[in-house]
């Protein structure tokens, strides 16, 4: 069998068994570790997995013809197969499919105006409810920054967004763009901590209201806009420009488009600071099953492929910081946290829903532990004297935030 074959390629360490729907029992690994024992339920699972890994895989678990036998979940069976393949040479079958989806990737990834609404609106657009199942109060749906281990999902994603306004050196009465506002966290703590007048865009219609709410929420309306508007259609310029989580979804063939337009929108002395996540092995193709059910058109790019964009834009990289393993973490808590409301979930959407969101938190995550998917903080410029000559600057800044100080007299001085 086929399967078999290639989980024996595969699985080297670990202990995997797999009962296909005839009842036969097979076992691969070394026998160390947890034991994962997977279920086929239908005859046809081991040829679609054997030829088609990396979307029949997922399709199997939400259809509920591959199950997981207790305690083990998909989590273990996830981590048990990429923990493998990320320490070696999978073989001819991932080689050839890899080279075939990286072969159709710009046409998977073209995501003019139109089209990117309604890829957003795929996933962004959900019912609310399923966001506030696993995301923190402020709904902050990317990467935190746990400063220190011991942090709760609340302070990590406020260190998260401290950490990026002190690199960014916002002073009070700047115009600073959000790109790709969410929610609205970054744009009001931005606003509420920085003295900053913010626009925030975003293409999700349900993501805009609740935005506009909070501002008004918190009386921060007169200092922070948020627009149902693509970044593309702006024509003002900016101090500072922020795009947190956003530029996964802008596709390999759309990067010089959006460099230009960032440098468009920057005032002379203005600075961005583009906060995504990114892969240390060279440029790659988007997992389908991610493609096909979470996020189409996205893609996650390597160093190399933002690098270069840059350069060719005549924006300046002034500084890159590598997060490691801190979405790795992220995602973990968001995952216990929907699990621990996984029946909430089923009675918005359904079962295979929840299948289905299981699949994604557990397979981000065991990417981002076992798999090189990091985050980059790329901070680029227009001029070279737009920043302090030294890193210490953000240092400071952030401890400031981090302490609190001098919040109230710089919102004074921004005309709160």
């Amino acid at each position: 069998m086929l399967f078999s074959a290639l989980l024996q390629k595969i699985v080297k360490r670990g202990s995997l068994t797999v009962v296909s729907a005839n009842g036969k029992r097979r076992d691969f690994g070394d026998g160390s570790g947890p034991p994962v024992t997977i279920r086929l339920h239908d005859a046809t699972v081991p040829y679609e997995l054997a030829f088609n890994p990396y979307l029949k895989l997922g399709e199997a678990y939400m259809d509920g013809r591959m199950t997981i036998d207790r305690p083990a979940t998909i989590y273990e069976l996830l981590d048990l197969l990429t923990g493998n393949l990320g320490n070696q040479f999978a073989g001819p079958v991932f080689e050839a499919y890899g080279a075939l989806r990286r072969m159709k990737r710009r046409l998977d990834q073209h995501n003019p105006v139109g089209k990117a609404e309604k890829n957003v609106a795929h996933h962004y657009d959900l019912d609310g409810g399923i966001y506030d199942l696993f995301l923190d109060k402020d709904k902050q749906y990317s990467c935190a920054y746990f400063r220190e281990p011991e942090m709760t999902l609340e302070e990590a994603q406020l260190a998260k967004k401290r950490h990026i306004a002190a690199k960014l050196q916002i002073e009070p009465g700047m115009r600073v763009l959000d790109i790709g506002c969410g929610w609205g966290g970054m744009a009001l703590t931005l606003a509420e901590e920085t003295g900053a007048e913010v626009l925030g865009v975003t293409l999700s219609r349900e993501q805009l209201k609740v935005a506009q709410r909070r501002a008004e929420e918190r009386g921060v309306a007169e200092k922070v806009e948020f627009r149902l508007q693509d970044y593309r259609a702006i024509k003002e310029n900016f101090d500072r420009v922020v795009s947190v989580g956003m530029f996964e979804h802008v596709g390999v063939g759309h990067y010089a488009e959006y460099f230009g337009g960032v440098r468009h929108l920057l005032a002379p002395e203005g600075v961005a600071l583009i906060h995504t996540i990114g892969r240390l092995d060279p440029p790659g193709a988007t997992n389908p099953w991610i493609a096909k059910y979470i996020f189409p058109g996205g893609y996650i790019p390597a160093l190399s492929e933002m690098a270069g964009a840059v350069e060719r834009s005549g924006l300046l990289m002034t500084d890159v910081e590598v997060l490691r393993l801190h979405y790795a973490e992220t995602l973990r808590e968001w995952r216990k946290r929907f699990m621990e409301r996984r029946e909430t979930a089923a009675r918005i959407y359904d079962e295979r829903f929840c299948r289905m969101w299981e699949f994604y938190l557990a397979g981000s995550e065991t990417s981002f532990r076992n798999e090189g998917m990091v985050v980059f903080q790329m901070q680029i410029a227009k001029s070279l004297q737009s920043l302090p000559l030294s890193r210490e600057y953000m240092v400071d800044e952030e401890r400031r935030l981090n302490a609190g100080a001098e919040r109230a007299p710089r919102r004074l001085l921004a005309g709160d």
